[in-house]
């Protein structure tokens, strides 16, 4: 995503012109919800002054955030219910004079509702981005919200099953909890860098004629990159040519690389950590891939669809909620490698599908996943909190 860059002079004399929103996070590293963070602070700073409060660890694109002249405070989150961290937060809000505390996740949200102690009233704004996995109801976690739970706070969730998952699971109010579908910026995408298509294919050795598949997502369990793996395994029987490329990193990058090795799959297969340039490897791609086991609504596979990328998936969290089976996209269940597999071999065997299915990916990119769609979402949600407050 193209990330604006704060003016902190201009910043500084608007202080007392806008009124201040606090992001509260587990961190700021590379993933989903933090880059929906990142865009929120960035995006907005013309309507509202954003500083950010981090649980647990500041991570690249806080300190980022640092450089460009924005308050990023780390509260040093101490494992348990840490009543201190909830003090400390409660503390930084009222240095900052933060009118909303807009929490993302759960934690955060929990640390949030306790900053204010019994009689505080500063309203808190829950953005659920997405469910662990397994996703269980917790009958404590219900009585503790309904407890903590102020009228003029705000609940919403990324998408309908998030939405679901927190009426269920965590007992919250079902006429209280909103749905603000994440968004990407679609201009960016559709903009690559001139011959990136060439240049990313001769970077990773990949023909003119491969068919190739990318997979943009940090090496968590959670992704489950092993089926992947297998998917490519079964579908170059009928399509020798097809290619994997996995982009991100983590901790199960061994488990992935004993796979493709098992597999003998390394001229299939590559590995290419962590990228900034996920328009040009989109571009580079005939098809985007998602194995995940658990998901809200991806950024990645907006920005697939944005790009014009047919999308192959399994049909999890609220992913059908985005993709319609051979429609817009394809789906498979959790773990059918198989299933994934022929919907890739679909895909290379008839150009004209591909086309029709990126066609109608891109239509709902623009429909429903814009960022300015998001934007102005939460900004219409600002408003209507400020007025309470």
């Amino acid at each position: 995503m193209i990330q604006a860059t704060a003016n902190p002079i201009t910043q500084q004399r608007a202080k007392t012109a806008r009124p201040t929103i606090c992001h509260v996070i587990h961190a700021l590293g590379v993933g989903g919800a933090e880059m929906l963070v990142d865009v929120m602070v960035r995006r907005l700073s013309e309507q509202y002054r954003c500083v950010v409060a981090v649980l647990d660890e500041v991570g690249e694109l806080g300190e980022k955030l640092r450089a460009d002249g924005f308050v990023v405070k780390h509260l040093h989150r101490q494992p348990g219910i840490d009543r201190g961290c909830a003090k400390r937060l409660d503390a930084f809000a009222r240095r900052e004079g933060a009118k909303v505390l807009h929490a993302h996740q759960y934690t955060p949200f929990f640390q949030a509702m306790l900053s204010r102690g019994l009689l505080g009233r500063r309203p808190v704004l829950l953005t659920e981005h997405g469910r662990h996995f397994p996703d269980l109801p917790s009958r404590k976690r219900s009585v503790v919200n309904r407890l903590l739970l102020r009228k003029q706070d705000r609940l919403v969730g990324c998408g309908g099953a998030v939405r679901q998952a927190l009426i269920n699971n965590e007992g919250l109010p079902a006429d209280r909890i909103d749905v603000i579908y994440n968004g990407v910026d679609l201009n960016a995408l559709s903009k690559p860098s001139v011959g990136a298509r060439d240049r990313i294919r001769r970077e990773f050795g990949f023909a003119d004629d491969d068919f190739v598949a990318v997979q943009v997502a940090r090496l968590h369990e959670l992704k489950d990159h092993v089926t992947a793996v297998k998917a490519i395994e079964e579908a170059r029987r009928s399509a020798p040519n097809i290619r994997l490329l996995i982009a991100g990193e983590g901790d199960q990058r061994p488990v992935i690389e004993r796979a493709i090795k098992e597999r003998n799959l390394e001229s299939h297969v590559v590995l290419a950590g962590n990228r900034s340039d996920v328009p040009d490897l989109l571009a580079a791609s005939d098809a985007f891939l998602m194995s995940s086991i658990s998901e809200g609504i991806p950024l990645t596979i907006i920005e697939a669809m944005a790009a014009g990328i047919p999308v192959v998936s399994t049909a999890v969290g609220g992913i059908p909620e985005m993709v319609q089976h051979d429609v817009n996209g394809f789906l498979a269940a959790a773990e059918d490698f198989s299933g994934l597999a022929r919907s890739l071999v679909r895909l290379y065997q008839q150009p004209a599908l591909r086309q029709a299915i990126s066609a109608a990916g891109r239509e709902t990119a623009e429909r429903d996943f814009s960022l300015d769609g998001m934007l102005n979402g939460y900004s219409r949600t600002y408003q209507e909190m400020l007025r309470d407050c």
